[in-house]
């Protein structure tokens, strides 16, 4: 299993950006689909954004799509979570993850096969 080591996280105010990163260990980083999911109090584990081992393909979900972007560098073994015009509604723990499925992008909780420790995203009105 891959560990992933998530950061980038804090408090920042309603309209600012932030960019999050996660670093994976192994080998199979470039051959893997990442994702990032984000969980509010009180809330279920969500999908956030999703990316092919290539990079290729991108998946986001509604309430983040055009506020959002998910990119990768396979030679640094990092995912990035560019996230901009932050909304209150945004704050949660950010987790990356990988799928169970090596080439698969995991997008919902129940194909992840590894969860980073995760990083917390306050946006304060």
């Amino acid at each position: 299993q891959a560990q992933l080591i998530e950061s980038g996280g804090g408090l920042v105010q309603a309209g600012a950006s932030l960019r999050l990163s996660c670093v994976a260990s192994g080998r199979t980083f470039s051959i893997s689909g990442m994702g990032w999911f984000r969980q509010a109090p009180g809330k279920e584990r969500e999908f956030v954004a999703g990316i092919s081992p290539s990079g290729g393909s991108l998946y986001y979900a509604d309430s983040v799509n055009g506020r959002f972007t998910i990119s990768r560098d396979n030679r640094k073994n990092t995912v990035y979570l560019q996230m901009n015009s932050l909304k209150p509604e945004d704050t949660a723990d950010y987790y990356c993850a990988t799928s169970r499925a090596k080439m698969v992008v995991p997008r919902s909780p129940s194909t992840v096969g590894s969860w980073g420790q995760g990083t917390h995203v306050t946006v304060a009105s």
